[in-house]
């Protein structure tokens, strides 16, 4: 995944844009300043003369809220995700879904409460492969995971009892 000009510029400063570290080392050998960041995963390519040209996903804060639109982007995270107790929530979610739009403040606000857990939202109609594999049949849904494993499910806009089960497996 590139940039693709034809112009008379040297292609030595045309600016690229990938997540694959082959093509990242050959940025490097033709004299590209290169910036990667392995947790996030994030890279980014500074071409002389051409806007900072960086993937979608950017470093999130805590108390938010990570949305992941490509699976193998979520994949990526999910098995870094493996090597940390950390508590995960994933929110299964969908734009038409009038129960997933009312609940999403107070999951704004639980991300924003409990910054040890990480908070991730997926919409089933963006990443319908990645719902499928966790079971998921009705939206809202909230997965909870700890390396790599359900510990726990709520299925519908239930706020407390979302809550109760976040407390209750956060440490």
């Amino acid at each position: 995944m590139g940039a693709n000009f034809s112009s008379a510029y040297d292609d030595k400063w045309l600016p690229t844009h990938t997540n694959e570290p082959a093509p990242v080392k050959k940025v490097e050998a033709r004299g590209f300043t290169t910036n990667t960041n392995e947790s996030a995963p994030i890279k980014k390519v500074e071409a002389r003369g051409f806007p900072t040209i960086t993937n979608e996903t950017a470093p999130v804060k805590k108390g938010q809220v990570i949305t992941f639109r490509s699976s193998s982007k979520w994949k990526i995270h999910f098995e870094a995700s493996k090597q940390t107790p950390k508590l995960i929530v994933i929110d299964f979610t969908a734009s038409w879904c009038g129960p997933c739009q009312y609940i999403q403040p107070a999951i704004n606000d639980f991300a924003e409460k409990y910054t040890d857990v990480e908070f991730i939202k997926l919409d089933v109609d963006e990443l319908h492969d990645v719902a499928e594999e966790f079971g998921v049949q009705a939206m809202p849904t909230f997965i909870l995971i700890k390396k790599g494993k359900e510990v726990d499910k709520v299925v519908g806009a239930k706020k407390d009892d979302l809550q109760k089960k976040i407390e209750k497996h956060r440490f």
